[in-house]
């Protein structure tokens, strides 16, 4: 069977330059999953399962609003409110499966095409720990979709407590193929204070990969969680300053 939706595999990569130098890497696995594909792939996949539990999982709660069954419909809004009538007739997400229940996805990435194919939106969700997400909506030109993308916004969600607010993203997008790359700076008045990156190889989606990606990355949303919070450890230990978590707005 032939579809969109495929499993990426590679890394992920963050070099923090201010106000000290630190560095990670890890090996992680995207799910490039179609929407409209997911009965398709629960018909013939045992290992990958949509809203209950598997060795991996995807599960709508944990994107949008959080609506069970309405992640279709929050990424219509998100392209209605950004004008772009018509640009969600296929909907692919980039993200981190659940393993074994579990998941905690820093960024996922939606690629939002029209019914002649062509890509016209991307959506970045961005999570934090604390339970909270924001979506950067960005339209496409026409013709885009092939070269890298570039996009740039004002952070708008606490993210680290070793950066603060008042800073910009900038996002450099190879849309999925054989291959799919996403680098976001941070970017202060002074320059870059951190540089991220992910880089993945598209593999075919079915259980045999799936099993060997267990096998060679067994757990890997708990490891991704994990090392946050060893990399926030290290950080303190290096007396990098931490910004306090603003107060939610009641308005």
């Amino acid at each position: 069977m032939t579809g969109a939706s495929a499993l990426y595999r590679g890394s992920v990569r963050h070099v923090r330059l201010a106000p000290r130098r630190h560095a990670l890497r890890y090996r992680v696995a995207w799910l490039l999953l179609d929407l409209d594909e997911r009965p398709a792939l629960a018909r013939r996949l045992r290992l990958l399962s949509f809203g209950r539990f598997n060795l991996f999982g995807f599960d709508e709660r944990d994107h949008g609003d959080g609506t069970p069954g309405g992640l279709r419909a929050w990424v219509g809004r998100q392209i209605a409110a950004a004008g772009l009538a018509g640009a969600d007739a296929t909907v692919r997400v980039l993200c981190m499966p659940r393993v074994l229940g579990y998941v905690f996805n820093p960024i996922s990435v939606f690629f939002c095409h029209r019914a002649d194919g062509r890509l016209a939106a991307v959506l970045y969700e961005v999570h934090n720990t604390f339970g909270q997400r924001h979506t950067y909506t960005f339209a496409l030109p026409a013709g885009a979709g092939a070269a890298p993308l570039r996009h740039s916004c004002a952070k708008a969600l606490y993210v680290s407590p070793f950066l603060p607010m008042a800073l910009r993203y900038r996002f450099r997008l190879q849309p999925p193929a054989d291959r799919v790359a996403l680098a976001i700076d941070t970017v202060g008045d002074g320059g870059t204070v951190l540089a991220a990156a992910l880089h993945g190889r598209r593999a075919a989606l079915s259980d045999a990969t799936l099993l060997r990606t267990a096998l060679t990355l067994p757990l890997l949303t708990v490891k991704v969680i994990a090392a946050i919070h060893w990399e926030a450890l290290r950080l303190w230990l290096k007396r990098v300053p931490l910004v306090p978590r603003p107060a939610p707005d009641l308005r």
